[in-house]
């Protein structure tokens, strides 16, 4: 992934998110198949990205990383309903995801839609059980009012819905810069700022790690559309030129191959510049800041 650092890190977080994901599903009082459903997808692989990112910043700020496990969990099931829902018939019609099945062919249309619904309410009913010696009330209010905004309308699924009005439809640089910030880069911030949350950030600290998260998740989209140009299928887990057949708009597509490279770039070193200007100890989140202009799926 990166350094030996990164790498022993990621690693160590990544195998407590996963057991405790797996732990508060199993402990729900619901229909096994429901569980069963959102467990699948919850544990079909992916990088993990936003919990390191909320890990990668608490640790910035000297502060145990463990202590926003619950907080990273409810991030990482808003990301995976996301997905089941964008694969849907309706939606991207995708088959595979991280190289596996993907959630509606196995369990039905039906059953994925409740997964995704369930993980999408259960993830506000996680991030208000931190415990108060990690955050008070207020605190977990505002992650929640957060949370919601970066998932809702204003967010994440106000960026799903440009992105499909989009489909077939020649888009500006700006429409397009817009459907990334919201669709991808919305919850990436919050990922970011639920560890600056947690960790009692000062207003200067919030806008210097804001700015970098904002340029960190374009950068992320970025790399996205190049390597549905030329990645390995194989590495990504889903077949390359989905967005061509699509229709979908792209930083390639409108700058040519290598003016995306050279915006990618721009964007990587923005992040870098505010990153800087936290006074904290962001070597972690520098080499995940590289990690996302190198990724190759």
């Amino acid at each position: 992934m990166g350094t030996g650092l990164l790498d022993a890190f990621a690693q160590e977080h990544k195998l407590l998110l996963e057991s405790e994901l797996r732990t508060l599903v199993n402990k729900l009082d619901a229909p096994p198949i429901i569980k069963e459903s959102m467990i699948y997808s919850l544990e079909a692989g992916g990088k993990r990205i936003r919990p390191l990112l909320l890990f990668a910043t608490l640790d910035a700020f000297g502060i145990d990383p463990r202590e926003g496990l619950l907080a990273a969990s409810a991030i990482e099931m808003i990301h995976t309903y996301s997905l089941i829902h964008d694969d849907l018939p309706s939606m991207d019609n995708d088959d595979l995801r991280r190289g596996k099945p993907t959630n509606h062919k196995v369990f039905g249309d039906a059953v994925a839609i409740l997964a995704g619904d369930a993980l999408l309410t259960y993830s506000f009913e996680v991030m208000g059980n931190i415990s108060p010696e990690f955050a008070s009330d207020a605190t977990k209010l505002k992650l929640v009012i957060e949370l919601a905004r970066a998932a809702g309308t204003e967010g994440m699924v106000g960026g799903q819905v440009a992105d499909m009005e989009g489909e077939g439809k020649s888009l500006s640089l700006e429409e397009l810069e817009y459907i990334h910030i919201h669709k991808t880069g919305k919850l990436l911030r919050f990922s970011v700022l639920a560890g600056a949350i947690l960790a009692g950030a000062s207003h200067y600290q919030l806008e210097n790690l804001s700015s970098f998260a904002h340029h960190l998740g374009l950068a992320f989209q970025i790399q996205d559309d190049i390597l549905d140009l030329v990645g390995n299928q194989q590495l990504i887990g889903k077949p390359v030129g989905s967005d061509t057949t699509n229709q979908k708009s792209t930083y390639p597509q409108l700058l040519s191959l290598e003016g995306a490279i050279a915006v990618l770039h721009k964007q990587i070193n923005l992040s870098k510049e505010y990153l800087g200007m936290t006074g904290l100890n962001t070597n972690l989140l520098m080499e995940i800041t590289d990690l996302v202009a190198s990724r190759d799926h």
